[in-house]
């Protein structure tokens, strides 16, 4: 059976869930301006798998109409879910929508789950916003490696040169993977100090490490 944007509204408007969740992936099957138009209810749905699919896929069906998308993806980040918060705000940054900062912020600081702190922190690196860099200096030093790890990567992204002295005391941290994404971050600074650390980074124990800050040291 093929689909159709009316076998795809058949099932958006299903009893069953599980229709309504198949109707959200088959949206990908679409004219993406229909796909968006179609998605806009699924993101309201009672369902929280289908309020799930349906935000997490604005990501790429947002630009349709980034006003409407951004107000949407506002809404999501006050759902009563945490997973759909997480997945508004992978949305704002995958779509860049800086207008979103003040709320992605607020609601860093007011949500306990490290997982929507986790996607605010990973969505910060995304959006280049410089006013992100206090949050970012924040979320380093949380007690979630997790969220310290997401926080070394956006202050790479960010680009900001304060970021080198919060990330050089990582490039000692025992865990060679912290090292790595330090290694990463540091690689898109161009300071005398990022660069000493790259070279101590190019000697690292583990080959991973040394050879990918060798690598940002030619280039």
């Amino acid at each position: 059976m093929s689909i159709t944007p009316e076998s795809v509204q058949d099932l958006l408007q299903s009893q069953d869930f599980g229709d309504r969740l198949r109707g959200v992936n088959q949206l990908r099957e679409l004219d993406p301006a229909i796909a968006f138009e179609l998605i806009q209810a699924s993101i309201v749905d009672s369902n929280v798998r289908v309020r799930y699919a349906a935000v997490s896929q604005l990501a790429s069906l947002g630009h349709q109409n980034s006003d409407l998308s951004l107000n949407l993806l506002k809404a999501g980040l006050q759902d009563p879910e945490p997973d759909i918060q997480a997945a508004a705000a992978d949305s704002i940054g995958a779509l860049k929508f800086t207008e979103a900062y003040d709320d992605l912020e607020q609601l860093f600081h007011s949500s306990s789950e490290w997982l929507v702190q986790f996607s605010i922190v990973a969505a910060l690196g995304e959006l280049g916003e410089v006013r992100a860099f206090e949050l970012l200096r924040e979320a380093l030093h949380s007690e979630h490696e997790l969220l310290q790890t997401a926080a070394i990567g956006s202050l790479g992204e960010l680009g900001d040169d304060r970021a080198v002295e919060l990330l050089i005391p990582f490039a000692t941290n025992p865990d060679w993977q912290i090292r790595y994404r330090v290694m990463q971050a540091l690689s898109r600074f161009k300071t005398p100090e990022a660069r000493s650390t790259l070279e101590s980074l190019a000697q690292d124990e583990v080959a991973q490490v040394a050879d990918q800050a060798k690598l940002a040291l030619q280039a």
